[in-house]
């Protein structure tokens, strides 16, 4: 089985930092068994697998697996290969369109002096929130104490723009850091309302880590038990778009410099976008 393929750092600007990704190119005629079995011999956080498009309109189909299962949409994957189809396009596009088990998933590719320098997405579909977490259960996941967890702005919840992640709020920069996967408590919190990973930040940001807004993390279960993903843009994205609905004051443009990766040495930095009017959410971006 020869297949072409490149792999890529996503959300960062320099080799060996962010997210890695595996992108294979030329995807037709495997099957779904055969797809996962890549992405499992891969090892990322997450493969992708590019197909000609069912609707000629649009540039292509992707499949998202993760080592252990198939994503209806995620975010790394999707700028990282909307940054390599564009890089080796012979025709640039401003924005290419990838259908996907999630929708169709819009990607705006930004170039300087004819070099693809970002990609951002736009998630498709709007934001659902599910059920809450109690703070003890998400601490638990966490190795933390309920005390860590804060509570004032939101509780721990299932939320998604197409896959669906715990999000919640971590009280210092300190307790993100000190965080740790327990395997017995996510088996018993998890999945939950289809979520299988927790994502966590904190607003505690020090001067050294600017322009970040907030420092995130996020576990979830890989091909050999519970592991950390340097940068999760489906649940950053996701994240971005519960604020703002949190936010009843504020229209307009939202944006937030997220950072990922920084306490496992691959830092990233993510930038979301979240437009609102009249108090609802008319669309969620994530890009790098």
């Amino acid at each position: 089985m020869q297949r072409r393929y490149i792999t890529v750092d996503v959300f960062t600007n320099r080799i060996f930092g962010g997210n890695q990704l595996a992108v294979v190119l030329d995807a037709g005629g495997l099957s779904t068994q055969q797809m996962q079995a890549i992405a499992t011999e891969f090892n990322y956080s997450e493969t992708i697998l590019v197909l000609p498009p069912r609707d000629k309109a649009n540039d292509a189909e992707v499949r998202i697996f993760t080592p252990v299962r198939e994503l209806p949409f995620a975010g790394h994957p999707n700028v990282g290969t909307a940054f390599v189809l564009a890089t080796l396009a012979r025709e640039p596009k401003q924005r290419l369109l990838f259908e996907e088990k999630a929708g169709l998933v819009p990607v705006d590719i930004q170039r300087e002096q004819g070099r693809v320098v970002n990609a951002e997405l736009t998630a498709p579909q709007p934001l659902s929130r599910l059920s809450q977490l109690s703070a003890n259960d998400v601490a638990a996941c966490l190795s933390l104490s309920a005390e860590d967890i804060r509570l004032d702005r939101h509780a721990p919840q299932v939320v998604g723009v197409g896959t669906p992640f715990v999000v919640a709020e971590v009280g210092s920069r300190d307790a993100v850091r000190r965080a740790k996967p327990d395997a017995a408590a996510f088996g018993r919190v998890m999945p939950r309302d289809g979520a299988f990973g927790v994502y966590f930040y904190t607003r505690d940001v020090p001067a050294a880590e600017a322009p970040c807004d907030l420092q995130a993390r996020m576990f979830f279960p890989g091909a050999s038990g519970l592991i950390e993903d340097p940068a999760t843009g489906s649940a950053t994205v996701a994240a971005a778009a519960l604020f703002a609905d949190l936010d009843p004051q504020r229209d307009g443009e939202l944006k937030l410099t997220i950072g990922q990766g920084f306490d496992m040495g691959r830092p990233s930095i993510l930038l979301t976008r979240v437009v609102k009017q009249n108090g609802a959410l008319l669309s969620s971006h994530v890009g790098g």
